[in-house]
């Protein structure tokens, strides 16, 4: 079941790129990621393409 996230559709700060940035070179997998920083996979996901960031997948 999808969580519901109470900031849909909102801007990325600064801090919340750098902390992406943080976590995925520290190899943290999609769903870790999306429940520390409270924004969806989706969103996640479309940030890191932008960014040209790997995000690790489950194993």
């Amino acid at each position: 079941m999808a969580e519901n996230f109470e900031r849909h559709r909102q801007a990325w700060t600064t801090d919340e790129v750098q902390k992406l940035h943080l976590l995925a070179t520290k190899g943290m997998s999609l769903k870790a990621i999306s429940k520390a920083m409270t924004r969806s996979e989706e969103s996640i996901q479309a940030r890191a393409k932008i960014d040209k960031l790997k995000i690790s997948k489950m194993r």
